[in-house]
């Protein structure tokens, strides 16, 4: 065990090691050019997240599909809640084109939950991969799912594509789901990716730290993940993106990040990418 900051030396202000740079070059101005022209949603965007100026910089982005709003009110997250008008059938097809266009090598896709549809945009999900698979026979992908609410025949739909990684993530410890996921489940959620594994394919999920949670109930966490067939973690910081969404409550340090790497490998996972500005997409293609 290590020993660990107070929260009072924590909360004085954002530490160095959390500084990102702005997005700048070519490469930035050409994923920038190639969304809009394709009326395309990234969870870069709508997550705000940290890195979008080091991958749009790389030429990668993280496609989010079903729509930029989601039917899920989870308190750290920066996408808009609400009921989604968007289900257009047309997406997979300006989704992989774009991947096409972008020439990309590993492509991850992700969405938001639409709890309100009959399939919970499995159909979408789908079609997507067949698509990016038929106009770039080359590119591999992560596709990072919700749930689909225990519908595992929805589940398999998706799953049975064979994408090369299925993702999806945990978001946090489970004393704290009831505050941060109130329409999740834990065990459900761990159940998906027993499943998901069982059909034969690379699993992959993500947790923030931050949030309140105990040392010893991370590594709960990371051990139920490990029995339940998931081969890669990544574990990063929660920031928060607006004053409307839960406090940061600590910043974790660098070595405590680096604890955790240790203890996830000692655990059997395959890949366990842990640091402050590890997101879930962050890096993906070293997790094939």
């Amino acid at each position: 065990m290590i020993e660990l900051p107070t929260l009072a030396e924590e909360r004085i202000k954002k530490p160095s090691w959390l500084k990102v740079k702005l997005p700048t070059g070519e490469n930035y101005r050409n994923v920038r050019r190639l969304v809009d022209e394709h009326k395309l949603h990234t969870i870069c965007e709508s997550g705000s997240c940290p890195n979008m100026g080091e991958c749009w910089g790389e030429g990668t982005a993280t496609f989010m599909i079903l729509g930029n709003i989601c039917t899920r009110s989870c308190s750290f997250c920066a996408v808009a809640t609400g009921r989604n008008s968007e289900y257009d059938k047309d997406e997979p097809t300006r989704v992989a084109d774009a991947i096409r266009l972008m020439k990309v090598k590993h492509a991850v896709i992700t969405s938001v939950n639409r709890d309100e549809l009959p399939d919970k945009g499995a159909f979408v999900w789908a079609e997507t991969i067949r698509k990016v698979r038929e106009m770039s026979p080359g590119t591999t992908m992560e596709t990072l799912i919700p749930d689909f609410m225990s519908k595992w025949d929805l589940l398999y739909m998706v799953v049975d594509e064979k994408p090369e990684v299925v993702s999806h993530n945990m978001e946090t410890v489970k004393s704290l789901y009831r505050k941060v996921r109130p329409q999740a489940k834990y065990e459900r959620s761990l159940e998906q990716i027993q499943k998901t594994k069982d059909r034969g394919v690379r699993t992959k999920s993500g947790v923030m730290l931050g949030l309140g949670e105990k040392q010893e109930e991370v590594l709960e966490t990371l051990r139920d993940l490990n029995n339940h067939g998931c081969d890669v973690v990544t574990i990063g910081q929660y920031l928060q993106p607006t004053k409307m969404h839960l406090p940061v409550e600590r910043f974790i340090t660098p070595d405590e990040f680096k604890y955790y790497e240790t203890e996830g490998m000692k655990m059997g996972f395959k890949v366990v990418e842990s640091g402050p500005l590890v997101r879930s997409s962050y890096h993906a293609e070293k997790h094939l």
